[in-house]
C-alpha cells in the first residue's frame, strides 16, 4: 500500500474557506491520474481538483458540502491497489431523494462505458440544490452524461400536484393546472393552515451567490455611489462594423462585435481621467498605472467578472477572443480564481438582455464602472432636424469620495466620443 494525501488547493489569498460539492468517484474505485476527483466552490469561482497520480480511491475524509480551507487533507489515494468497489463512507446519504417532499427517487444504475457520476456542472448544481445524487440518475447527455434536464425530471416526478381549485360561487370553475409549480413544497395561509397552490421553497444560497450578496452590501455601505449618464449614437460603430465583419472574422476567427469597441473606449477614457481607474484604500488613493478591465457576464451560477488584463495592450481581436473565451468557460464554471480576481475598472452589459436603462453597483476594490444598455433606433436631434439613430443609453456609477461630479461627466463624455468617431479607437488617439 502506498498512500498519498488529497489536498485542497492553495486558494487566493481573498477566499478563507470552500465548500466540497460532489465526489466523482467512490472509495475502491480506480482514478486515473489527471481525472477530477471532486468540484470545490469558492465564492468566486467552481475548481477542479485533478488526481496527481493514478491509484484507487482509498479513503474520503471530507464528505459533500464539507468546509474546508487550504491544503486540508480530504481523501487517501492508494497508488499501488487494485479497484475494489465500495461505497462512499462519509456521504449525506445513498438513497436519492427530494428535498421538501422527503420521498424517494426512482434509482437507476450509471450506465456501462461512462464514468461513475459524470455530469455536467448545471446537472450537478441542480441535483445538489435538490439533494438528488446524480450518480444514480440515467444520463440521456453524450455517452450517458448526466444533464440539466435529467436532474430536472426526477425533480418534478417527486413533485405532488396541489389538488384542484374549487369552483368558484356563481358556478364559476377554474381549472386545476396539469403542470408542475416552479417552486416545490408546501405552503401556508395566513392563519396558519396549508393553503394549496401557495408554495414556497427554501433552497441556501450558494456560496458564489453569498459572496455576491456580500460584495454588493459592502458596496453600498462602503462607497458614495452616484450615477451620471450620457448617450451615444452607435451608428458609426455599427457601420464600421457591418463592413468590415467578416473580413475580422475570416482573419481573426472570432466575431466582431460591440464589446471590444466599449472596452477601448473605456481604456481611452481612463487613460484621459486616471482618477476613474484608482481605488480607495482607507485614507489613500492609489493609482493604477495598468488597465485591468473586468467584464460582467452572467451566468447560471450568478454574475461573475472575469478580467481582462492589460486591455490597453491588446487589439479588437485579442479583446474579442478573450471574452468570448470567458464567457464560454463561465457557463461550465471554469474561470479561475486569478481571472476573477483584481481589476480596476468594469463594464457590464445589461443590453443583451434588453435593459434600457440601470445605475450597476460598483465592484469594490474599484471606484466606477460603467453600465451598457440596449441599442435602440430612437428620434433624436441633428442639425435642427429629427432624425432616427441607434441610441444607447450609457451609465457611469462612481465613487463620489475621490471622483468628483465633472471628471465623471466628462470621462462619460470621453467614452461617447470615442465610439461616434470610432477611428479614434482604432487609432489610439
Amino acid at each position: 500500500m502506498s498512500l498519498i494525501e488529497v489536498k485542497v488547493p492553495q486558494l487566493s489569498e481573498s477566499v478563507s474557506e470552500a465548500t466540497l460539492l460532489t465526489w466523482h468517484k467512490k472509495v475502491g474505485e480506480a482514478v486515473q491520474e489527471g481525472e477530477n476527483l471532486i468540484d470545490i466552490e469558492t465564492d468566486k469561482v467552481v475548481l477542479e481538483l485533478p488526481a496527481i497520480k493514478s491509484g484507487v480511491l482509498s479513503e474520503i475524509i471530507k464528505a459533500d458540502g464539507a468546509k474546508v480551507g487550504s491544503g486540508e487533507v480530504i481523501a487517501l489515494l492508494d497508488t499501488e491497489a487494485e479497484p475494489g468497489g465500495g461505497d462512499l463512507p462519509v456521504a449525506k446519504g445513498s438513497e436519492v431523494r427530494h428535498i421538501a417532499t422527503g420521498r424517494s427517487l426512482p434509482q437507476v444504475a450509471p450506465t456501462t462505458g461512462r464514468p461513475h457520476n459524470a455530469a455536467t456542472p448545471s446537472a450537478r448544481k441542480l441535483a445538489h440544490a435538490h439533494d438528488v445524487d446524480a450518480s444514480q440518475l440515467q444520463g440521456s447527455g453524450r455517452h450517458g452524461v448526466v444533464i440539466k434536464e435529467d436532474v430536472q425530471s426526477v425533480v418534478r416526478e417527486a413533485t405532488p400536484l396541489p389538488p384542484p381549485t374549487p369552483p368558484l360561487q356563481g358556478g364559476e370553475n377554474v381549472a386545476a393546472s396539469t403542470t408542475p409549480p416552479p417552486l416545490q413544497g408546501e405552503g401556508w395561509g395566513g392563519d396558519g393552515s396549508k393553503s394549496a397552490g401557495r408554495i414556497e421553497q427554501r433552497v441556501p444560497m450558494t456560496r458564489i451567490r453569498q459572496r455576491i450578496a456580500e460584495r454588493l452590501l459592502q458596496s453600498q455601505q462602503n462607497a458614495a455611489i452616484l450615477t451620471t449618464f450620457n448617450e451615444v449614437n452607435m451608428q458609426p460603430v455599427i457601420e464600421l462594423r457591418n463592413k468590415y465583419k467578416d473580413a475580422f472574422e475570416k482573419k481573426h476567427g472570432v466575431k466582431l462585435g460591440f464589446s471590444s469597441f466599449f472596452v477601448k473606449a473605456a481604456v481611452l477614457a481612463l487613460q484621459k481621467f486616471p482618477i476613474v481607474n484608482a481605488s480607495v484604500d482607507g485614507t489613500d488613493i492609489i493609482y493604477h498605472g495598468y488597465f485591468d478591465i473586468g467584464v460582467a457576464i452572467g451566468s447560471e451560477r450568478g454574475l461573475v467578472v472575469p478580467i481582462i488584463r492589460d486591455a490597453d495592450k491588446l487589439s479588437l481581436a485579442d479583446i474579442e477572443k478573450r471574452i468570448a473565451d470567458f464567457g464560454a468557460r463561465a457557463k461550465d464554471g471554469k474561470l479561475s480564481m486569478e481571472e476573477l480576481t483584481g481589476g480596476t475598472f468594469s463594464i457590464s452589459n445589461g443590453g443583451v438582455f434588453g435593459s434600457m436603462l440601470s445605475t450597476p453597483i460598483i465592484n469594490p476594490p474599484q471606484s466606477a464602472i460603467l453600465g451598457i444598455h440596449a441599442t435602440k433606433d430612437r428620434p433624436v436631434a441633428e442639425n435642427g432636424q429629427v432624425v432616427i439613430r441607434p441610441m444607447n443609453y450609457l451609465a457611469l456609477s462612481y465613487d463620489h469620495r475621490i471622483i468628483d461630479g465633472r471628471e465623471a461627466v466628462q470621462f462619460l463624455a470621453a467614452i461617447k466620443e470615442a465610439l461616434e468617431f470610432p477611428g479614434r479607437v482604432l487609432l489610439d488617439i
